[in-house]
């Protein structure tokens, strides 16, 4: 009763479709041994948590932004690995034309999931250890793993009611211009960072870095930094309270996937009731879907992994904001890129 009091009934049911795809993607991913499970967790969550709905478009957009990854992946890791300035020329067209995309709106789901993919990307592919062909592979089995599950949610839990469709804004020209550079000038910034740094397990902080991005804009993304900061505490604590539930009995799979979706559908709800892209629910959502899915099985120990996660986070973030404020204070001072009051 205390759920449907503050939820919609479109509400509630949008919320069982984010942490049941979650839970399952964990689950298909543990019991079939794949490598990179965070692919199976976070991908069900976005696609189903970052927009309420589904059809053709929505999907097309999710598939052929795979696709397109795949191959610039491939071709620039593969050919200009050993020539790192000219490989971030490359990222960041590739962030410059993704960002652009996000701010002019109706492709924003294929710049958004674009950005947030190739940073998974590249972040893994950086590792000397790391087969590429494996890592793209997975990406393509967890992307068409994730629409699959979108569907399945959507038929077990459909909407209610018809959902109106978001109004939109015209933007002039110089407000796109200016959330274009912003957001790939610190997309790419972040790439540099992570590739330059052997951050092992940072992961968390450099999405963290990302999604703060889908603000597009400096003011936009104070707010969504402050609330992923709360989001990413509440998940770490969370997983650090399911550790000490289950303490000698982790080796039991269900009580693991039981805990694991009573976590999600608590952030699912909190990310419905805020009705904002990246804040305290989808932080915590995806918090609890890395430390699960990253090389982490049910019988491992959350502790350290937790903990590094939120400091390594809230230290990106910090430095993140830094870097939006000078862009915007600099890109406010050149009129083709001045936002409007």
């Amino acid at each position: 009763m205390f759920i449907e009091s503050r939820l919609t009934q479109n509400g509630l049911r949008q919320c069982l479709r984010v942490a049941g795809g979650g839970a399952l993607g964990f689950v298909i991913s543990q019991l079939m041994g794949w490598n990179y499970g965070v692919f199976f967790t976070v991908f069900p969550m976005f696609l189903l948590g970052m927009v309420p709905i589904l059809n053709g478009h929505i999907i097309r957009q999710f598939l052929a932004n795979v696709s397109l990854n795949v191959l610039e992946v491939s071709l620039v890791v593969g050919l200009l690995k050993h020539m790192p300035v000219i490989m971030t020329l490359v990222v960041l067209a590739m962030f410059l034309f993704r960002f652009n995309l996000m701010a002019k709106g109706p492709l924003f789901l294929f710049g958004a999931n674009g950005v947030l993919t190739l940073s998974i990307l590249l972040h893994f592919a950086s590792y000397p250890s790391v087969d590429l062909s494996d890592l793209l592979a997975c990406n393509l089995v967890a992307s068409g793993l994730a629409v699959f599950i979108a569907m399945l949610m959507h038929t077990l839990f459909p909407d209610v009611e018809a959902r109106k469709p978001p109004p939109r804004a015209a933007k002039p020209a110089s407000q796109i211009r200016h959330e274009t550079l912003i957001g790939a000038l610190t997309a790419t910034l972040s790439f540099v960072v992570f590739q330059v740094f052997d951050f092992q397990g940072s992961l968390s902080a450099q999405m963290a870095t990302i999604l703060v991005l889908f603000a597009l804009g400096y003011s936009g993304a104070k707010v969504s930094a402050a609330k992923r900061a709360v989001g990413t505490l509440l998940g770490c604590n969370l997983a650090l309270l399911m550790q000490l539930l289950l303490y000698t009995q982790s080796h039991h799979f269900l009580l693991v996937m039981l805990l694991y979706w009573l976590g999600l559908m608590l952030f699912a709800r909190e990310h419905i009731i805020e009705g904002a892209g990246s804040g305290i629910g989808f932080g915590g959502l995806t918090t609890l879907g890395i430390l699960f899915g990253q090389s982490l099985g049910p019988q491992q120990d959350l502790v350290y992994s937790a903990l590094y996660r939120f400091s390594s986070m809230s230290v990106a973030l910090t430095l993140t904001l830094l870097v939006m404020a000078c862009l915007h204070f600099l890109l406010n001072r050149w009129e083709p890129t001045r936002l409007t009051t």
